[in-house]
């Protein structure tokens, strides 16, 4: 299995998935975590129970969102994330401070993103970020979360600069908030505009993974790159 883990500052364990080293197959091998694609679901709950294992966690107590590109971060609870049929928060965010407690969010594109709180009791977060969630507060709100700043964050793989054409209907509100160069002629840098949405909201450690899931198809999913038809990547954190 390749991840790409984060050492956070304090009692964290996050670590950012691949597609590698699960158990799926065809358009979505192989480590598809995510179940509402065509994949087997049997195969998406196995591959859930691989990261788990990989990162110490009990895939019956974690939690997951479902994700609507949205500014709402939730407590996470214990519902689990390998029942059949049951139905998670619709957020596109979760927090807890309990150890033991994994945090998953899914991503194919948009940025999977991790704060964790670097004074006082330990807490953290995960945050799927997409433009409609950015410059809706996304980031503003998972930071509200933990309690405010400082806290220190890391930005997952997701599109870059380089595939990620967007409209002026994008472009503009970009411009107006985050900055004229977070727009490369038509296309967005929204790793860099989330760091600064970070920056602003009490950041003071910042790492990126810094890939591009559009064009390295080896290791990501990307849901543009293959026209709607792949599965998810994700990141996994958890308090030790």
């Amino acid at each position: 299995m390749t991840l790409f883990e984060w050492k956070a500052p304090g009692p964290y364990r996050v670590a950012f998935s691949t597609r590698l080293g699960g158990v799926s197959e065809g358009a979505f091998q192989s480590l598809n975590l995510g179940v509402y694609t065509d994949d087997d679901s049997a195969n998406v709950y196995e591959n859930r129970r691989r990261l788990c294992a990989e990162l110490g966690v009990e895939p019956e107590t974690a939690t997951m969102a479902w994700q609507f590109h949205s500014d709402v971060v939730v407590r996470a609870d214990g519902r689990g994330i390998v029942t059949p049929g049951l139905a998670f928060e619709r957020c596109d965010g979760l927090w807890t401070d309990e150890a033991g407690r994994g945090l998953m969010v899914l991503s194919a594109d948009c940025l999977p993103v991790a704060l964790a709180r670097t004074n006082g009791d330990p807490a953290v977060a995960v945050l799927h970020v997409g433009w409609r969630g950015l410059l809706a507060g996304i980031v503003e709100s998972g930071a509200a979360a933990l309690g405010g700043g400082p806290f220190a964050a890391a930005i997952g793989p997701g599109i870059g600069p380089c595939c990620y054409e967007v409209g002026d209907e994008v472009a503009h509100p970009f411009r107006e908030r985050f900055g004229d160069d977070v727009i490369r002629g038509r296309h967005l840098d929204l790793h860099e505009a989330t760091e600064r949405a970070l920056r602003a909201a009490g950041c003071e450690d910042l790492e990126r993974v810094g890939l591009c899931s559009s064009c390295e198809e080896g290791l990501f999913f990307s849901h543009r790159r293959d026209q709607g038809r792949t599965g998810r990547q994700g990141i996994l954190a958890v308090i030790r």
